[in-house]
């Protein structure tokens, strides 16, 4: 009888619970959403300019593409929260002058956030929930990386000597590469299975540059010589799962499915979206692109951190009251093959909703920039009323998923 109670109880609070296409005053929306190009790390178009440059130069861009409400009046920017993963501090300071110097008004205060690769969807939820609950009317979301300048153990962090005689605590220093090993042994995914996702991974990218499918959430950065970098450096022709196979394993030589072909780039970048108010966005005239639904974060075992997804994505569609089916387009991010496979075969996510355009194995994952430019791209891989969710896994152990509907 209980159960019975509860069922209806559930099916009566479904039927009258607001849709998340629904449009309201209070909703949260995205106005704006751009990506710089993707560069490779150590030898390509950014490896001379630090974090602070791209960030300048990028937001220079970003204003001069913005509807004149904003371009004309950066007052409207309440607050800018900024994911980075290695960097001192998180470019606390750096990122919070490289604002100021494109026109940020010092009145914008400034938060450096860093939750690993899932920093800059974290930058996104901060400013979404601040402006939910009624401390800013809009905010700027940053996502910024130059792994060339600051990759290493070092950036990574460490646990002191004590620490490490604590398992639970020793595992959050496992090597990323180890924890995609474990997950492909423990949930036998095979080397070929690995190679032919990696080989889809730069097909679908490639196809997406040839058609200039990225043109139009791309802004492009003046290096100090006076270059202009406006294209992902990452995807390349010809990749197939056979030339994928003749790769060496990177962590474990002898039975490793893990290698350079599999595993997401090394990369340098920067991302942001401006979210506000739909009050505030139709009051000022200002082109909605889409509305933010809900974000979730989930903790899991740091020895198998590839499979956060796969707990993080039931999470938020359990908080948003949809059904996975529901989902058009799913970005989720391609820290490695391995990892991915697993995410998508256990929540059973059918392969031709998942990064239509390619994912990081073939674009590359500057890490706290991705979160933000999964956003800037999905907006433009949905059409009008459909949902679409950005995933990724996170070091140390966690999985974050966030929804968006597109106007």
């Amino acid at each position: 009888m209980a159960e019975r109670l509860t069922q209806v109880k559930d099916h009566i609070v479904s039927a009258i619970a607001p849709s998340v296409t629904d449009a309201r005053p209070d909703d949260v929306v995205i106005v704006m959403a751009y990506r710089s190009a993707i560069a490779k790390g150590f030898k390509g178009g950014f490896k001379n300019v630090h974090s602070d440059y791209l960030v300048h130069q990028f937001l220079l861009e970003f204003f001069e593409n913005a509807p004149a409400a904003v371009r004309d009046n950066k007052g409207f920017i309440q607050e800018v929260a900024c994911g980075n993963v290695l960097n001192p501090g998180a470019g606390a300071t750096e990122h919070r002058a490289a604002c100021l110097a494109a026109g940020v008004p010092y009145t914008a205060p400034f938060v450096a956030i860093n939750r690993q690769c899932s920093s800059g969807l974290a930058a996104i939820n901060d400013v979404a929930n601040k402006i939910r609950v009624g401390q800013i009317d809009a905010g700027l979301a940053l996502g910024a990386e130059s792994m060339t300048k600051n990759y290493g153990p070092q950036a990574l962090g460490n646990v002191s000597e004590e620490l490490k005689q604590n398992k639970s605590a020793r595992k959050c220093m496992i090597p990323m590469g180890f924890t995609n090993e474990n997950v492909s042994h423990k949930f036998h995914i095979s080397r070929q299975s690995q190679d032919q996702f990696a080989a889809e991974s730069y097909r679908k990218a490639e196809n997406a540059v040839s058609q200039g499918l990225f043109q139009d959430e791309i802004l492009p950065i003046r290096l100090p010589d006076g270059t202009v970098i406006a294209t992902d450096e990452g995807p390349r022709k010809g990749v197939t799962a056979e030339n994928l196979g003749t790769l060496k394993p990177a962590f474990i030589k002898d039975g490793g499915t893990t290698t350079a072909g599999n595993a997401s780039q090394i990369s340098d970048g920067v991302a942001a979206v401006l979210l506000t108010r739909r009050s505030v966005a139709e009051s000022m005239e200002l082109p909605i692109l889409a509305k933010y639904v809900a974000c979730q974060v989930v903790g899991v075992p740091p020895e198998i951190m590839g499979v956060g997804p796969a707990y993080a994505i039931p999470k938020v569609l359990q908080d948003c009251k949809l059904k996975l089916e529901e989902i058009d387009v799913f970005e989720i991010n391609e820290a490695f093959a391995g990892q991915a496979l697993y995410c998508i075969d256990k929540l059973q996510i059918p392969f031709e909703k998942v990064n239509p355009r390619g994912g990081a194995i073939a674009l590359g994952h500057p890490l706290g920039c991705t979160g933000a430019r999964q956003v800037a791209t999905i907006l433009r891989e949905l059409k009008p009323g459909q949902i679409g969710l950005v995933s990724m896994c996170v070091g140390t152990g966690m999985g974050a998923a966030a929804v968006f509907v597109k106007e």
